[in-house]
C-alpha cells in the first residue's frame, strides 16, 4: 500500500513499526496497515521504557541475587506475576514454534501492557515507599527478573529497545542476540496464586466502575462492602 517503511520508520521508529506487522500477521488476512496503527504501538514502546525507568531507581539496591536464582516472593501480586510470566514464556514458544506470530505478539502485548504496568507495578509502588522494609525488599526481587525474560520474549519483534534496556538491567553475556530463549519453569507456576489474584482484580475494577457510574471523585476515600 501507500506506507513507505523507511518514512514510517524515521518518524515512529524501527520497533513500533515491526510490532504491528507481527501482530496483525494472520494467515490469509490483508493487512490494512495504516500510521495509526504504527503510532498506537509506538506507545507499547514508550510503555515498555516507562516500565524500565520505574524500576531503575530500584536496580542494586538490597541483597543481589545470584546467577540462576530466583526470588521467593511472599506476597500475592509477587507470585501471581511471576507465576503469569511462566504462562506467557510458554504461550509465546508454542506460537513462535507454529509459526503464529500474531498470537506470540498478543501474548506479550497482553501481558505487558495490562498485567505487568497496569497492575504489578502499581500494586508495587505501595511497597517501595516503604524504603528498605520487607515488601520493598520482595518486590525489587522481582521487578527485574520478570522484565529481563520478557524482553528476551520480545527480541524478535523488537530488537532495538529491547537490546537498549537489556542492556541497563542485571544480565548475564554481551547482548540479548545471543542470551538464551526463555522456558517455562514449573516450580515458578502458581494456579491458586493466579485464582486469587482474579477475585482481587475483579473487585478493583468493580469499584472503579461504581465510581465512574456513580461519578465519584478519584480522592474520595470510600467504605466498600464485598460479600
Amino acid at each position: 500500500n501507500v506506507i513507505d517503511p523507511l518514512v514510517v520508520i524515521d518518524k515512529y521508529g524501527a520497533d513500533a513499526f515491526r510490532f504491528p506487522l507481527a501482530a496483525l500477521a494472520a494467515q490469509g488476512r490483508d493487512i490494512r496497515l495504516s500510521e495509526e496503527r504504527i503510532e498506537g504501538y509506538r506507545y507499547f514502546c514508550n510503555k515498555l521504557w516507562n516500565a524500565y525507568r520505574f524500576l531503575a531507581p530500584h536496580l542494586g539496591r538490597g541483597a543481589p541475587l545470584s546467577p540462576g536464582q530466583r526470588p521467593a516472593p511472599a506476597d500475592l501480586a509477587d507470585r501471581w506475576i511471576l507465576s503469569r510470566l511462566q504462562e506467557v514464556v510458554g504461550s509465546v514458544t508454542e506460537a513462535l514454534e507454529a509459526f503464529r506470530f500474531k498470537e506470540g505478539a498478543s501474548a506479550l502485548y497482553q501481558f505487558v501492557w495490562h498485567e505487568y504496568c497496569d497492575w504489578y507495578l502499581e500494586m508495587a509502588k505501595r511497597r517501595l515507599t516503604e524504603g528498605e522494609g520487607p515488601g520493598a525488599g520482595a518486590a525489587r526481587a522481582v521487578l527485574a527478573p520478570v522484565l529481563e525474560p520478557v524482553l528476551r520474549l520480545l527480541h524478535p519483534i523488537m530488537p532495538f529497545i529491547t537490546e537498549e534496556i537489556w542492556q541497563r538491567l542485571p544480565h548475564a553475556g554481551e547482548s540479548i542476540m545471543i542470551a538464551p530463549y526463555p522456558r517455562t519453569r514449573r516450580t515458578q507456576q502458581d494456579p491458586e496464586a493466579e485464582r486469587a489474584m482474579t477475585a482481587v482484580m475483579d473487585v478493583v475494577t468493580a469499584v472503579r466502575n461504581i465510581r465512574g457510574e456513580m461519578r465519584i471523585a478519584p480522592g474520595v476515600a470510600l467504605t466498600t462492602t464485598l460479600r
